[in-house]
């Protein structure tokens, strides 16, 4: 029997699960399907062909903050927050993610839908555009680095240890670098992504609300510093 387009993205994703990205090949890939590797040139030119539809599988559970008039940072916030649970949800899923550009349903219509919230908030297609790309490479190069240091979902290994790389500190390098040395002892101390990530994420909308020129339906004028009040 022929194998179809989603049984070899079901089984990619599976794969993915056990043996991550470096060991997810094409001929590995084959032999967990019981076919020849040409077989699945049939439906995928090579690996990253392969890889941009692994990366519009990951967010096709991926759930969008209902249309009920949310102001468009509120919105944001809820999306990208998503974003982070769907490449969280398989092993090394930012790094499937990182450097596709699959044109296909779920990538086009969450981009469409995130688009559409922020040109009517007022910001033009340029602006909504470069938004919504810093917004996925914050969540996605975040994600990446929180993925190294967990273990992998559904498969064997480990993550990094972060008290075996403050151990490894030298009490020489701890009087050079007091203050990067300090770094890492707050990150064991308070070793919380979630909290990061939510701080990076508010940080961030901060500076993309200066991008948009109408913030709720009556925008205030700010007043001409030369006038009375």
């Amino acid at each position: 029997m022929r194998v179809q387009r989603q049984d070899i993205i079901d089984a990619a994703m599976t794969l993915l699960d056990e043996v991550g990205i470096e060991g997810l090949t094409m001929r590995r890939l084959a032999g967990a399907l019981r076919i020849q590797a040409p077989s699945l040139y049939w439906h995928f030119a090579g690996k990253q062909a392969l890889l941009d539809a692994m990366a519009d599988a990951l967010l096709a559970e991926m759930r969008l903050p209902a249309e009920s008039g949310l102001p468009w940072d509120e919105w944001l916030r809820e999306m990208a927050t998503e974003f982070r649970r769907a490449l969280k949800s398989r092993r090394d899923g930012a790094r499937v993610y990182a450097g596709t550009f699959p044109v296909m349903d779920n990538v086009l219509r969450i981009s469409d839908r995130a688009i559409a919230t922020l040109r009517a908030a007022g910001a033009d297609e340029r602006t909504a555009a470069h938004m919504l790309f810093t917004m996925l490479y914050f969540v996605i190069g975040f994600t990446i680095e929180e993925q190294a240091t967990l273990p992998p979902p559904g498969g064997n290994g480990e993550g990094i240890d972060l008290k075996r790389v403050a151990q490894q500190l030298t009490a020489e390098q701890e009087a050079r670098y007091p203050n990067a040395a300090a770094t890492v002892r707050l990150l064991i101390a308070d070793n919380d992504d979630d909290a990061r990530f939510r701080f990076g994420l508010e940080r961030l909308i901060d500076g993309l609300r200066a991008a948009v020129p109408v913030s709720g339906s009556n925008p205030k004028k700010a007043p001409d510093p030369g006038s009375p009040e």
